[in-house]
């Protein structure tokens, strides 16, 4: 538990000199900058993994990535099918939507004379 909060401090004050860095050394090259706060933001998150609450997430982050590869993904012909069906209803919704628009614009014309 302390060591885990200890963790959590060392961690988060590098990436907090990650971002003080990037503040302060603003003079140096931008590529050199981006690559020093990569470098310091995944030590952070190195040092973070070893925590708790880190440990938790990577084996979240694990099973996810698992679970993605079990997903079945649509092929072409059926992307191509649901999306021509998509675009149909949303113009046959439109249409109806311009419709009666059209028609109490028609109304209240007659009405407000």
């Amino acid at each position: 538990m302390i060591l885990s909060k200890g963790l959590w401090l060392v961690g988060l004050a590098i990436i907090a000199a990650a971002v003080w860095g990037n503040s302060f050394y603003s003079d140096i090259g931008l590529l050199y900058r981006v690559i020093g706060v990569i470098a310091l933001f995944s030590i952070g998150l190195f040092v973070l993994r070893f925590t708790e609450f880190g440990s938790v997430a990577f084996q979240t982050i694990k099973q996810s990535t698992t679970e993605i590869r079990k997903v079945v993904w649509p092929n072409r012909t059926e992307t191509t099918q649901t999306t021509l069906i998509v675009v149909g209803v949303v113009i046959i919704a439109a249409l109806i939507l311009w419709g009666l628009d059209s028609l109490f614009s028609f109304v209240m014309s007659l009405i407000l004379g």
